[in-house]
C-alpha cells in the first residue's frame, strides 16, 4: 500500500459488500440500506481516487481493486481513463471538455445552468456524449493495446455474470439490494462534476473552475470536496489534499468555497426553485 491511510478505502470496499449479504440473507433494514447507499458514494470516490494514483505497489493487487470496483459499482473501472483523466483533467471544464456543465441544454433554459434539473439531467446528458469516447477508446485498445482491451471485456463480462446470477437467485433482492444502490452510486458519480463545476468559470485562465465544499463530507469521503487542489494536483493522494488546498483559498472566488455540501444543496437546489435570493450565480466568462 502506498499510504497507510488508504486502509479507510479498504474497510469500505469491503463493507459494501457485507452489508448486501447482510441484508440479503438477514432481511431489509432501513439503517443498513442507507449505510449500503452512503458506501456507494464513497466506492465512487475509491474508484476516481485509485484511477489517479493505484492503491498499491503490486500491479497484480491494483488490477484485483479494479475487478472488485467493477463488481461493486456495476460499471467498468476502465471508463475513468477516458472519460476523466483523459477528458476532464485535460481541460478543466474548459470548452473541450466533453463534459461541461454549460455545454448541455436544459427544458426552459440553455447552456449555462445550476439547478435542481439541471443536477439531475447531467448523469443522462454526460454518459450520452461519453458513451461514444468509450467506443473510440475501446477501438484503440483493440489495435495497439490488444491484452488491456480484453481485460476491459473481462470487466463488463464480471458484471454481467454477477447480475445473471443474483437475479436468477432472487430478482427482486438483486434489484433492491444490488441495482438499486449501484444506480445511485452512479448517479451521484456522474452528478458530482455538476456539484463542483456548474456556474463555475470554464475559460480555463485561471482557478475559478471549480467549487470547494468544506465539513463532514471529505473526512468521510476522502476529501473529495477539495476539487482545486486535486485539480492542480491530480497526482497527489487524497490524504495531502488539506494541505495543499490551503494554497489556494485566498485566490478562489468566494463563491465557490462552499462550508457544506449539503447545506449547498438545500440551498441551491431546493431553496433556490422557490425564491431568487438562494439560486446560484454564473462565473463563466467573467473577470
Amino acid at each position: 500500500m502506498r499510504y497507510w491511510r488508504d486502509w479507510q478505502s479498504i474497510v469500505y470496499l469491503l463493507a459494501l459488500p457485507l452489508l448486501v449479504v447482510w441484508q440479503w440473507q438477514d432481511g431489509f433494514s432501513w439503517p443498513l440500506y442507507s449505510l449500503e447507499l452512503f458506501l456507494t458514494l464513497g466506492v465512487g470516490v475509491i474508484h476516481h481516487n485509485h484511477t489517479h494514483l493505484r492503491i498499491w505497489k503490486l500491479r497484480r493487487l491494483n488490477r484485483f481493486t479494479d475487478l472488485w470496483i467493477t463488481l461493486l459499482q456495476g460499471h467498468p473501472t476502465f471508463v475513468f481513463y477516458p472519460a476523466h483523466i483523459r477528458n476532464h483533467h485535460r481541460y478543466h471544464h474548459g470548452e473541450q471538455d466533453l463534459t461541461r456543465t454549460y455545454r448541455f441544454d436544459i427544458p426552459g433554459a440553455r447552456g449555462d445552468t445550476n439547478h435542481l434539473l439541471g443536477y439531475l439531467l447531467h448523469p443522462l446528458q454526460a454518459i450520452s456524449v461519453l458513451y461514444p469516447e468509450f467506443v473510440i477508446y475501446l477501438k484503440r485498445r483493440y489495435r495497439f493495446q490488444r491484452r488491456y482491451f480484453y481485460y476491459c471485456m473481462l470487466q463488463y463480462l464480471l458484471v454481467s455474470c454477477l447480475w445473471i446470477s443474483l437475479a436468477a437467485i432472487d430478482w427482486q433482492k438483486w434489484l433492491v439490494l444490488v441495482l438499486v444502490p449501484q444506480l445511485c452510486g452512479l448517479h451521484w458519480l456522474l452528478a458530482t462534476n455538476y456539484l463542483q463545476h456548474a456556474h463555475a468559470d470554464g475559460c480555463g485562465s485561471s482557478l475559478q473552475f471549480a467549487r470547494n465544499f468544506y465539513g463532514w463530507v471529505n473526512p468521510l469521503l476522502f476529501n473529495i470536496g477539495l476539487h482545486t487542489a486535486h485539480h492542480l494536483h491530480p497526482r497527489a493522494h487524497w490524504s495531502l489534499l488539506p494541505s495543499l488546498a490551503e494554497r489556494y483559498v485566498a485566490q478562489v472566488n468566494p463563491a465557490l468555497n462552499e462550508k457544506g455540501l449539503l447545506r449547498y444543496m438545500l440551498r441551491t437546489y431546493l431553496l433556490g426553485s422557490l425564491h431568487s435570493r438562494w439560486r446560484s450565480r454564473s462565473l463563466h466568462n467573467q473577470d
